[in-house]
């Protein structure tokens, strides 16, 4: 198959508009399907608009160069082998390990854009940047450099992410608690300054030295800049490797010269730093701090304090709860991560219609850095089919508290902890879901232990609350059997 270029053009066009639907789709749940449909429409147009790029690119190599069929099996080889890798770990990952997974794509996608800099850069005939024999412009050598350091920093920095996520490995770096020393920051700045200075060496020049130096130590700052950074804060560190993928793949795409990928890295790139601004705001973090890896050591003091004093708590049974919430008549849901590690979605949807069934108003309270990773919650309760006008978010629902009978908590912690308003506090203005102000609150947890900032949950000892201990699946399987 061979297009005409301006066919390429057209094809890629009508791509990026697909994928421009895509993240408009994904803005909301209840069009989430929809925007997941545009997006593989747009790749498939896309790869197979690439193929015949591919051939038409064969028709004009020289005699002597290799043949087509050959280069189009290696393609359609790597199509195979990643897209059958792909399929296997989506069907097979839990919810709970999403994070993990998308870590694990963004780090792909930076070794991608590095590999296909290191061509660029050896072979730049081949991609049609210069005839054989020129030297690279200094424009194209401008943009391999950016983008072979922005996805070298994305891919190791997406490693060390993915092993603060999993926290089963006994790797110093890949545990959750953040890793500071002295000098950090003013060694991440030097060797930011050395590999911008070898990579206008190497701008300047094309020699491997420069380039191959300025990449060894990208790899080396990505995980310099995530290894300060805590478990509490992963949901925006996922959130910024995101935006750093896309723009490796935008700069990869100027270098090419396709404006496919330009457009396709800019809108994931962009999306991604506005995704990382709301969750900043959302934990009362600094952005220009998350871009630059120096977030982070607030938790350091919150998790290295001393041990925590026994303080008592009201305790209940799942039967207990039950009561309560069937004699409300407004009731809040307030899911964390703990439903997720329980895979308790299904049971809590069954719960909240039988609530629904005995005339009780049920919503769901979603904050925005609940779970590990932007819309974590949002995508558990999609997987229970849980009606979509049911489910608000915190700039929505907070005023709802106040007049709200039972508010229940299945495994949140920091996101409704009440020491966000103490000054004091190292969350101290940290948006939070107001739980605390509801009539009654049911908390279930496994145990009395603190979340990824290390504090105690005033909410837990307040007169109002009543812990229920235990699996959240087992806890609210039970309740459902107690409400008639």
């Amino acid at each position: 198959m061979s297009l005409s270029l301006n066919m390429v053009v057209l094809l890629y066009l009508v791509a990026s508009i697909c994928f421009i639907q895509a993240l408009k789709g994904l803005s909301h749940p209840s069009t989430s399907r929809l925007g997941n449909g545009f997006g593989m429409i747009g790749m498939a147009i896309a790869v197979v608009t690439t193929v015949g790029l591919i051939a038409k690119m064969a028709q004009q190599m020289p005699p002597g160069s290799p043949s087509f069929g050959n280069g189009i099996a290696w393609v359609l080889g790597g199509l195979v082998v990643g897209g059958g890798i792909g399929s296997i770990m989506a069907k097979r990952v839990e919810m709970t390990k999403m994070p993990e997974l998308v870590a694990f794509m963004h780090s792909m996608i930076g070794l991608a854009a590095v590999f296909i800099a290191i061509a660029c850069v050896a072979e730049p005939w081949a991609f049609n940047i210069v005839a054989k024999g020129e030297p690279i412009p200094t424009g194209n050598k401008l943009e391999l450099f950016i983008g072979c350091f922005v996805g070298a920093i994305t891919f190791s920095g997406s490693v060390i992410a993915f092993g603060k996520l999993s926290g089963s490995y006994k790797f110093r770096l890949f545990q959750g608690a953040p890793v500071v020393f002295a000098g950090q920051h003013m060694l991440n700045l030097g060797l930011a300054l050395v590999m911008l200075g070898c990579g206008l060496w190497f701008v300047a020049t094309q020699e491997w030295a420069p380039f191959w130096i300025m990449l060894a130590i990208a790899f080396v700052l990505g995980v310099l800049i995530i290894i300060p950074i805590g478990g509490a804060d992963m949901p925006v560190v996922v959130s910024m490797l995101n935006s750093y993928s896309g723009w490796a793949a935008a700069g990869i795409g100027f270098s090419l010269n396709n404006s496919m990928l330009i457009i396709a890295g800019s809108l994931v790139g962009s999306s991604g730093a506005i995704l990382s601004y709301i969750m900043c705001k959302a934990m009362n973090r600094s952005f220009f701090n998350v871009i630059l890896g120096g977030f982070g050591g607030e938790a350091v003091a919150a998790t290295t304090g001393g041990a925590q004093v026994q303080r008592p708590v009201k305790t209940g049974a799942s039967a207990d709860a039950a009561f309560l919430l069937s004699n409300a008549e407004t009731v809040i849901i307030v899911p964390g991560y703990g439903l997720a590690v329980a895979r308790a979605q299904h049971p809590l949807k069954e719960l909240a219609q039988k609530l629904i069934d005995k005339g009780i108003t049920v919503k769901y309270a979603i904050h925005p850095v609940a779970g590990r990773m932007p819309g974590h919650m949002n995508v558990l309760l999609a997987e229970a089919e849980v009606p979509y006008d049911q489910v608000f978010e915190m700039e929505d629902i907070n005023s709802e508290f106040s007049d709200t009978d039972v508010v229940l908590v299945l495994g949140a912690n920091d996101v409704v902890n009440p020491a966000a308003k103490d000054p004091k506090s190292s969350i101290a203005g940290m948006p939070i879901l107001e739980a605390y102000k509801a009539r009654q609150i049911i908390v279930n947890k496994r145990s009395m232990a603190s979340g990824y900032a290390g504090l105690d949950n005033e909410l837990f000892y307040m007169d109002r609350t009543m812990m229920v201990f235990g699996d959240a699946k087992k806890v609210v399987e039970d309740m459902v059997k107690a409400i008639e």
